[in-house]
């Protein structure tokens, strides 16, 4: 008979913020593969928990799933943890369950804490159709497109960032989604939890500190308030540009990247925002 694959949910801070069952099965289990095995031993051995731990992540997966897996198929029980929070989102987990469920091995989710969920209900944002999308990509062309196509999505988003990319993924948000209401979260549930709250530009304003690990929710698009930000906007940008035109003596087209630069907007765009306020 099988064994049982429990994935189990540990703490993204606070050490106790870890439930009964979660220590009782971490405890009971002949193995715990653990994303990061020095990580998880200071958990288990601040609860006086010394079952064997093995380390599963990215990058031995193809050499320790299988391995895994015959220990499951012999009868024995293993916890799968990450780092933190909850295996499978973003996190080491999937792999393994699929070969679990192709398997027939038995499958136990231990439900506690989770990142993106605690960032959602911090942020007050409504929940309804909500888009988790993990972390961007880090360079290049791939980026700039996700950010794109970030722009495109109209729900509540939650997303993570590298803390040495942050500053970086706040100009590109401001610059791909304009005022968009964001909230960042650094460091949740740790001594140092830090939550700022309003526009991109406004979050980038207030970082002090770019250590820790950051989920951030981006609020739903409210279109009735867009398109009132957007004529406000527009009204602005026709003001200065007869400024810069007329008075500073500028040419259209210098006038429009000068406005682009101000408003952290393409040129294209300013152009056709003017364009259309002719019709």
């Amino acid at each position: 008979m099988s064994g049982t694959l429990y994935i189990v949910a540990t703490p993204i801070g606070n050490l106790e913020d870890i439930t009964l069952r979660a220590l009782r099965i971490l405890g009971s289990v002949d193995l715990v593969a653990a994303e990061d095995t020095r990580r998880t031993k200071r958990l288990l051995s601040h609860y006086g928990i010394s079952t064997y731990t093995s380390s599963f992540h990215a990058h031995n997966v193809r050499t320790r799933l299988p391995q895994l897996l015959k220990r499951l198929q012999k009868g024995e029980s293993i916890a799968v943890v990450s780092d933190a929070g909850t295996p499978g989102i973003s996190d080491p987990g999937t792999e393994i369950i699929q070969a679990c469920i192709t398997t027939e091995i038995a499958i136990e989710v231990l439900p506690g804490p989770s990142a993106p969920l605690t960032a959602l209900v911090l942020s007050g944002f409504p929940n309804e159709g909500t888009i988790f999308l993990g972390f961007p990509p880090s360079r290049g062309k791939a980026r700039k497109e996700w950010f794109a196509s970030l722009a495109q999505l109209h729900k509540t988003v939650i997303t993570f960032e590298a803390p040495h990319r942050i500053k970086n993924f706040l100009e590109k948000l401001s610059y791909y989604l304009g005022d968009r209401p964001i909230v960042s979260c650094r460091e949740l549930t740790k001594l140092h939890e830090e939550v700022l709250r309003g526009s991109a530009q406004d979050v980038l304003k207030q970082l002090k500190t770019s250590k820790g690990e950051f989920t951030i929710v981006i609020g739903p698009l409210d279109t009735k308030l867009n398109q009132k930000n957007q004529l406000i906007i527009v009204e602005k940008i026709l003001i200065e540009l007869g400024r810069l035109t007329k008075i500073d003596g500028l040419g259209r087209r210098e006038a429009i990247r000068n406005l682009a630069k101000k408003y952290n907007r393409r040129s294209n765009e300013i152009y056709k925002l003017i364009e259309e306020s002719k019709k």
